[in-house]
């Protein structure tokens, strides 16, 4: 008996030690709401890692500053690590307009004096996408990166985050040549290739870039109301297959370190225009999220 137990032992060492060798990527959820770290499905998912995207002035308007409070003291009571991506203003006579880099500097320096623990950032949402101002200017892109990196040594910094669309790759050479010859980490929002069960945006981003690569967002599409010109797929059933597959997309090369899925519930709002949430309204789990739970169990993360 006790030979056989100590063969069990050795055994579930050794499945152990294999599973802790293949996670795969490390998981995140993109989520503007802080109603997720609440949530009782969100706990046995194991996920430790959320996005959120804020405005570059955020601090300068008291609703963006107590919503951006919120979400972060709430993450970081539920010892959740929050990727922090900057995005246009929400002042509409600002939202189509690029800060200088002295005032994007500026707003950078007031962010890590109010919330030091983030160490986790993402320069500009988007940022090749053009509901953002600098879609046209990757130069400034390249400027805001060095900015914010200047004042955030030893932080994770993704540079560029770029949507996988036709300016793909021009934009991503447009970018490395302003930031000069140095390695840096790149984000992409694949979209397309998840839900169009393809590889090209993510191949062509691994031939034209040498740093690793976050898929900073993500994800199956549920439903979509916009005047998006470029048509996808839609049905909860369609978001589970499209969220299998963006793991395929991961394993494509060791060089994609972390997949963001984008997000976790509706927006709570009477006419939301994106829904590629893994739970309903009610908060019962989808298809989707499903998916995405089978596998952290098969890596050893939830529970």
């Amino acid at each position: 008996m006790r030979a056989v137990i100590a063969a069990l032992l050795l055994s579930l060492c050794f499945t152990a030690t294999a599973q802790a060798k293949d996670t795969g990527p490390l998981i995140g959820i993109g989520e503007q709401h802080p109603q997720i770290f609440g949530d009782e499905a969100f706990e046995p998912l194991g996920i430790k890692d959320t996005r959120f995207v804020a405005s570059y002035d955020a601090l300068e308007s008291d609703a963006d500053r107590a919503e951006l409070d919120t979400y972060l003291l709430d993450a970081r009571a539920a010892n959740v690590r929050v990727l922090l991506s900057f995005g246009h203003s929400r002042d509409p006579l600002k939202a189509h307009t690029a800060p200088s880099v002295k005032r994007f500097e500026r707003e950078v320096i007031k962010f890590r004096a109010r919330y030091p623990w983030i160490r986790d950032y993402v320069t500009w949402n988007e940022a090749n996408h053009c509901s953002q101002p600098i879609c046209n200017n990757p130069k400034r892109a390249a400027q805001y990166y060095l900015a914010l990196r200047k004042h955030c040594s030893g932080c994770r910094i993704v540079a560029a985050d770029l949507l996988d669309g036709s300016k793909l790759t021009q934009w991503a050479k447009a970018f490395q040549k302003a930031v000069g010859h140095r390695r840096v980490l790149w984000g992409l929002h694949n979209y397309i290739d998840a839900n169009r069960f393809r590889t090209r945006g993510t191949k062509a981003l691994l031939r034209t870039v040498k740093g690793d690569i976050w898929f900073t967002e993500t994800g199956g599409i549920v439903k979509r109301v916009n005047e998006n010109k470029v048509k996808l797929p839609e049905s909860t059933r369609h978001a589970a297959q499209a969220t299998s597959y963006v793991f395929k997309l991961a394993a494509l090369s060791p060089r994609i370190k972390r997949v963001y899925f984008y997000h976790w519930s509706p927006a709570p709002t009477p006419n939301p225009t994106w829904d590629s949430a893994l739970v309903d309204k009610h908060d019962r789990p989808r298809p989707a999220y499903e998916v995405l739970y089978t596998w952290l169990v098969k890596h050893g993360i939830a529970r």
